[in-house]
């Protein structure tokens, strides 16, 4: 059977794309196929409902292959990727007894972190103890001014312990522009000196990359995929030309420079931006030195974080679920390496627990479900082929308005690179305010009796949008977190009790969304199956304490159940609330009947007013 040619499915005749079309205009009756089908994404462009071999004419890189120039299936003609976990580095024995306990449980990749430190040779020599260095690949991030003697000491390391340099696989993260995104602080370092410094250590260890692209920080913020992209391209090339500047040839700078990325939740548009990254670094390298398109400078080095932006408190083991589809979207994407981050990451240290599971994500995507052993499985997909070109066009326009500007240095001291990410930043949280994007456990189906106060060793907040010219470091749950926190700390619980009354079906389908949209805010939910009267629903909200009454109905009924409702509450403490935006809505708010929640409601703003009326700040 292996070795059968025949083709499934040849007993079926073809069918044209104008034949799929004419059934598709036909079972929409009437509606727009554009509105109602086509998917306009945040990153500038549409994608349609459906991909034919035919979207794939044109497109030269398909009959590329991996390892092949431009690289967009990969680098390499293996699906190998390195499995990294950071570690802090604050004292070196400590470190290096986690290092060696971590790498014989599945990590082959180590990223020490030096918060600060300047280290020296004895430092080095007591972390780095028993650990094969040929063997795995070691990491090092360190403030940027501490990053060339750190490339020093670990190249004199490895010559005095007579170490095989060309096996080794290093990064030490080389970065004077990241601090001047997250809080402002210009670098202040002399670059030409230390580029050449760091070139002089990367020709004693081949493999070193040095020159950071923490394009990570933009995904923490919200960017989109193109955003993102765009970016990091701008960035990367911004090295090659201050290299250029240093007296180094365009290769060399490009091969000291190693890419990191985020990876959102949007599963085929990430798996389309590491291949689109790959695609556009190549042809930018190749325009800078068109012999360097066969060697390690035109191959980008990529190395992908999990997304902090969509990480969550509440319900947190729904990061778990979060964190393995992103990595899912690397690997298939043929990165070099990833780090999973753990999913107590918003509220705690990581421990123990938390840190081994995020290693066996990636250890299961080896060991059971054999991602390593394709190279690029997504090549030939007519979605994500598609997907992959779109996406490089969008990326593209944002480098060359990056480069109108004077470049990514320019554009980050004049402040436009983080103006832009915090604006979809912005119109992202806002769409998670309304439901528009889903964060499951937080802003939809959260779990109604989960408190989080007692769990919390770290602050949830993290916003530095009042500075000038930083990116907005907010993750998408932030205020959804604030209000239910602020919930928690109240003298007294609220209660939303659920008056349901009328047709079965209606009545029960708003009692469900109410419930859920009120278990946001970590409001007590009372729900029933129905009551015969609005005064014996009325008389049994009281009975449960009830701050706020939610009356679940059918939109007819409401003209009758509305002005019942308010006058049997009369004077007291309960505020009433319709479920549904009923076509008397306006007849009901003469009435006085002031408060309705709907599919079209914002969440969050809604909850923080109800916050308000039952006294919580």
């Amino acid at each position: 059977m292996a070795d059968s040619k025949e083709q499934l499915f040849s007993e079926f005749p073809p069918v044209s794309t104008g034949e799929w079309m004419d059934k598709i205009v036909a079972d929409l009756k009437g509606a727009d196929f554009e509105k109602k089908l086509m998917w306009k994404t945040l990153e500038g462009f549409s994608v349609k409902p459906f991909y034919r071999a035919e979207d794939l004419q044109g497109n030269q890189n398909v009959a590329s292959l991996p390892g092949q120039f431009p690289y967009v299936r990969g680098c390499k003609t293996q699906n190998h990727w390195y499995v990294r976990q950071e570690i802090d580095a604050n004292d070196a024995r400590v470190a290096n007894t986690k290092a060696l306990d971590i790498l014989n449980k599945g990590a082959d990749s180590i990223c020490f972190v030096l918060s600060g430190n300047e280290i020296d040779t004895d430092f080095l020599k007591v972390l780095l103890n028993g650990i094969c260095l040929e063997c795995i690949e070691l990491n090092f991030r360190t403030c940027y001014s501490y990053a060339l003697n750190t490339a020093r000491i670990l190249a004199d390391f490895v010559q005095s312990n007579n170490l095989d340099a060309g096996r080794i696989e290093a990064s030490i993260n080389f970065d004077p522009y990241k601090s001047q995104l997250t809080s402002g602080k210009k670098p202040n370092i002399e670059m030409e000196a230390t580029l050449k410094g760091l070139l002089d250590v990367c020709k004693i260890l081949p493999k070193l990359r040095v020159l950071g692209v923490n394009a990570q920080i933009f995904n923490n913020a919200g960017a989109t995929a193109s955003q993102e992209l765009g970016y990091a391209l701008a960035w990367g090339n911004e090295y090659i030309q201050q290299g250029v500047n240093a007296g180094l040839t365009p290769a060399q700078s490009a091969g000291m420079i190693k890419f990191n990325f985020g990876i959102g939740s949007n599963y085929f548009m990430e798996i389309a931006k590491f291949r689109a990254a790959r695609l556009l670094w190549a042809k930018i390298v190749q325009a800078w030195a068109p012999e360097a398109i066969h060697t390690d400078a035109a191959k980008m080095r990529q190395h992908a974080f999990t997304s902090e932006w969509n990480l969550t408190v509440y319900d947190a083991h729904v990061n778990l679920l979060r964190t393995q589809t992103e990595a899912m979207s690397a690997s298939i994407a043929s990165v070099d390496s990833i780090t999973v981050l753990p999913f107590d990451q918003p509220y705690k240290a990581s421990d123990a627990f938390s840190e081994r599971i995020a290693r066996n994500q990636q250890l299961l995507l080896k060991e059971e479900a054999h991602f390593d052993k394709v190279a690029d499985a997504a090549g030939g997909s007519y979605y994500i082929e598609n997907l992959t070109q779109m996406l490089a066009e969008a990326a593209w326009k944002i480098f060359l308005t990056t480069d109108d500007q004077g470049g990514f240095a320019a554009a980050v001291e004049q402040g436009s690179i983080q103006q832009d990410i915090n604006e979809t930043g912005s119109k992202r949280r806002f769409a998670v305010s309304s439901r528009k994007e889903v964060l499951l456990g937080t802003n939809q189906y959260p779990n109604f009796n989960e408190t989080a106060s007692a769990k919390i060793q770290t602050p949830v907040q993290a916003d530095n949008s009042t500075q000038v010219h930083t990116l907005e470091t907010k993750r998408a749950a932030t205020e959804f977190e604030a209000l239910r926190l602020s919930t928690e700390k109240a003298a007294k619980r609220p209660t939303a009790f659920m008056l349901t009354i009328g047709p079965l079906n209606m009545r029960l389908a708003r009692a469900q969304f109410s419930s859920n949209f009120f278990a946001c805010a970590g409001y007590e939910i009372v729900d029933n199956l129905g009551f015969k009267t609005i005064e014996e629903g009325i008389h049994a909200a009281r009975r449960a304490n009830a701050d706020i009454v939610v009356l679940c109905s059918g939109d007819e009924e409401y003209a009758t159940f509305g002005p019942e409702a308010l006058q049997a509450i009369g004077s007291g403490k309960e505020i009433l609330v319709i479920a549904g935006a009923p076509a008397c809505q306006a007849e009901l708010q003469e009435q006085g009947i002031k408060h309705f929640i709907n599919v079209r409601s914002n969440v969050l703003q809604t909850l923080q007013q109800f916050n308000q009326l039952v006294g919580i700040q």
